[in-house]
């Protein structure tokens, strides 16, 4: 679980031991840096996260409409994750996750969207601050949800600044930097129509194969398009001002996104559009470019790699595993799986109840448990606060058609897929069935793949510590004050 040393103290205390600690474990980084160079030896690190960004739309995935000119020549310029999985379809959780490097459930009411984490929780920007480095942030840090209540004193991102250029400006001569750009894109609300009036064709849309084909869903996926194109101009920005301060070789850059599209079936769900993200590395300095890497990682592996480049062992709370050794190619990969998990996304069932899941991920099958498949997954039917009816799943013109035409034949069963009840467990052949439509927790020819997949992530939910191993129906989460504005 998380130290129990306070965020203040941990600060206070931390610097002049990881100031002796870094000078012995970095060496090795010093002495291949190139000599002409004189920048930090240490790599700064830009972490650029989009908000509902879903793998695999960007042109280097093979999306052939929208347009992602800044990530793909990043993608090529570094390395390109195939199999980069977030480690909670939901905001908060999400975040927390990347910034702590542990499993949500480890992190308290964290895990909850629009809630608090605890200060005790010790964070990535905060090592690296007492180890000499200067952080910051712009846009959406952690949350959402009250930082200050878990006691901190500001974003546990970093501290705010106007922009990444504003930052840049302060930094003192010398300090490598670590900054976290938090975009709002590709977020809703959309502007209807954005994405037909910038050029794209709604005729040449993949729709997803949970989702209606309707004229109405391909207009909105091509909106979703377009906010997707402007998070990637934003890269783009961000990789211009590096270029021209000359910061571009020794900096450790880092584009994800943190959790899937908002869309029914995805953002918020455990299936293949709510936890596979987009994931590029470049770090000219130490990355050979032009690779691509298919093993599966999580977003937990983010902070132990950010800390194992600039010299630092990863915490030992850490569930994650630095992404070094496979950056920089010096070691086999023996990574075959991924967790994900879920606890209580927006305040939309009676008693602000949770849907509690967890899931593991292997290259070719998913597994599910839902440990409350008498609750609805997308939040109760009828209407409830604000959010109306069905509220985990964002207000958008896709989510108009399943309900208001459920009805219809020819749409009920995505209603189905969308809405209703779910088993307690659920399989996935992901090569055959991309889109997660048929289950096989009942099948007999997989009955041996269900009972592997599922000691695999009963086993992970021990070793991390997991209420919910000990008792399946905590209800901890339940419990948690939910911060935001009814239906937010």
């Amino acid at each position: 679980m998380g130290s129990s040393l306070s965020r203040r103290e941990f600060i206070r205390r931390a610097g002049a031991v990881y100031a002796g600690f870094a000078v012995t474990s970095y060496s090795a980084l010093q002495a291949e840096t190139r000599s002409s160079d004189r920048r930090p030896k240490r790599p700064n690190i830009l972490l650029a996260i989009a908000d509902d960004w879903s793998w695999p739309h960007a042109g280097v995935y093979g999306d052939k409409v929208v347009k992602t000119p800044f990530f793909d020549k990043l993608a090529t310029q570094g390395i390109l994750f195939t199999n980069s999985f977030c480690a909670a379809p939901t905001c908060t959780a999400s975040r927390g996750a990347i910034l702590t490097g542990q499993a949500p459930h480890r992190l308290g009411e964290g895990a909850n969207l629009h809630s608090t984490l605890s200060a005790k929780f010790r964070v990535y920007p905060d090592v690296l601050e007492a180890a000499g480095y200067f952080v910051g942030c712009s846009g959406k840090g952690w949350g959402p949800g009250i930082a200050e209540i878990g006691g901190w004193k500001r974003n546990p991102a970093g501290p705010q600044f106007k922009s990444f250029a504003d930052f840049l400006d302060q930094v003192p001569d010398g300090k490598p930097f670590c900054f976290w750009y938090g975009s709002k894109e590709p977020h809703r609300p959309y502007q209807p129509g954005s994405g037909l009036k910038s050029g794209m064709r709604v005729e040449d849309v993949e729709v997803p194969g949970f989702l209606p084909d309707t004229p109405e869903v391909r207009s909105d996926i091509l909106d979703y398009y377009y906010e997707v194109q402007l998070f990637d101009k934003q890269v783009g920005d961000l990789l211009a001002e590096l270029d021209a301060r000359g910061l571009s070789e020794n900096t450790l850059v880092v584009v994800t996104s943190d959790n899937g599209m908002p869309f029914p079936r995805a953002k918020a769900n455990l299936y293949e559009c709510g936890t596979h993200m987009p994931l590029a590395v470049r770090w000219p300095a130490r990355i050979k470019g032009k690779r691509t890497v298919d093993a599966p990682v999580s977003h937990c592996d983010l902070a132990p790699t950010f800390l194992e480049a600039a010299g630092i062992h990863p915490l030992p709370e850490m569930t994650g595993r630095s992404l070094l050794g496979i950056l920089l190619g010096e070691n086999g990969d023996d990574r075959d799986m991924v967790f994900t998990e879920r606890e209580r996304h927006a305040n939309v069932r009676k008693g602000d109840l949770s849907y509690p899941c967890r899931a593991v991920r292997t290259r070719q099958f998913l597994y599910i448990r839902n440990f409350c498949p008498e609750r609805w997954p997308a939040g109760d039917p009828e209407m409830y606060v604000a959010v109306g009816s069905f509220g985990d799943i964002d207000t958008s013109p896709s989510k108009s058609v399943i309900l208001h035409r459920r009805d219809d034949p020819k749409i009920a069963r995505f209603f189905r897929l969308a809405c209703e009840k779910r088993p307690a467990e659920e399989l996935y052949d992901i090569r055959k069935d991309p889109w997660n439509l048929k289950n096989l927790a009942d099948s007999q020819e997989h009955a041996g793949i269900l009972r592997e997949m599922r000691a695999r992530l009963e086993r992970w939910m021990s070793d991390t510590g997991d209420p919910r191993a000990v008792n399946p129906q905590d209800d901890r989460w339940d419990k948690y004050p939910y911060y935001g504005n009814p239906g937010k």
